[in-house]
């Protein structure tokens, strides 16, 4: 069987939940220290290990099936590559930052201002959606320090926390984009590698569901049985057995981790008792 070919961020944050992802899916990677390229003892994978903002080129070329790359990148450099799968972590988004003490009312008031940014293809269609035109400086690294040793007036980088541009005295005015880690696949992926990119994305998205999801068990009096079956959409149907003192059942089901707290105040208002929460390792539909 052809091995699939797949990136990942060469290292940080990324990289480390990328082959997460990949171990939990059940995929073990030989992967000695400095190695470009490693792979898999257990399925039919290669990873090659890159720098993120070289992997659409990569993809586009076929020298790589697929890669796990931040959307951000893609939309930097690789609008035309398909997203095969939202992987919901590595999360952040694209904005712009101006110092603290500058005065912001609106994005007009970048208009003819010098930008910094390693992100000019994102920086200039959204200014131009926006009617704004601005000096664009590229810079690789450190861009939040650019305002501060006069290079430019503004900013537009990668957020998280928010932490960075509170040190370097920025603030965040623009929200460009939201982005996460996704699943890429190349334009030029064979027929056989893709079947073995199939198999990957099922092992991917069991887990992606096992994540995002748990199981709960819970006592309930069987007079209360339909009102908090009627909170408890799961997969199909709640499970209901029958405890061995009588009047009780137990019931077991899954729901969603955003859901969770506001689903057991309300089991509770409605007589569930001994609730208990535990996590699922995968979920197979």
């Amino acid at each position: 069987m052809n091995r699939i070919r797949i990136a990942v961020q060469k290292s940080g944050r990324l990289h480390d939940d990328s082959l997460k992802l990949l171990k939990d899916a059940g995929i073990s990677i030989d992967n000695g220290r400095e190695q470009l390229k490693a792979t898999s003892g257990n399925f039919p994978l290669e990873v090659f290990y890159l720098r993120n903002g070289d992997i659409p080129q990569y993809l586009r070329d076929g020298v790589v099936d697929a890669a796990i790359i931040g959307e951000n990148v893609l939309v930097e450099k690789g609008e035309d590559i398909i997203v095969a799968e939202k992987l919901g972590f590595s999360k952040c988004r694209v904005s712009l930052a101006v110092p603290k003490s500058a005065k912001y009312s609106g994005v007009e008031d970048l208009q003819g201002a010098r930008i910094a940014t390693s992100y000019p293809n994102t920086v200039r269609d959204y200014l131009s959606k926006k009617g704004v035109t601005a000096d664009l400086h590229i810079i690789n690294g450190s861009v939040e320090i650019a305002p501060n040793i006069g290079l430019a007036d503004a900013i537009c980088d990668i957020v998280s926390s928010g932490s960075t541009l509170f040190k370097n005295n920025l603030k965040e005015v623009e929200v460009m984009l939201k982005s996460e880690a996704v699943l890429a696949v190349s334009p030029e992926i064979s027929s056989e590698r893709k079947e073995v990119l199939e198999k990957l994305q099922f092992r991917i998205k069991a887990v992606l569901r096992a994540r995002s999801s748990k199981y709960i068990l819970m006592n309930v009096p069987n007079s209360k049985l339909d009102a908090v079956v009627k909170l408890l959409p799961g997969m199909r149907s709640p499970t209901v057995l029958p405890l061995a003192e009588e009047g009780w059942s137990s019931l077991h089901t899954v729901i969603s981790e955003e859901r969770f707290w506001e689903v057991i105040d309300e089991l509770k208002q409605n007589g569930a008792e001994g609730i208990l929460v535990a996590p699922i390792e995968k979920m197979v539909l």
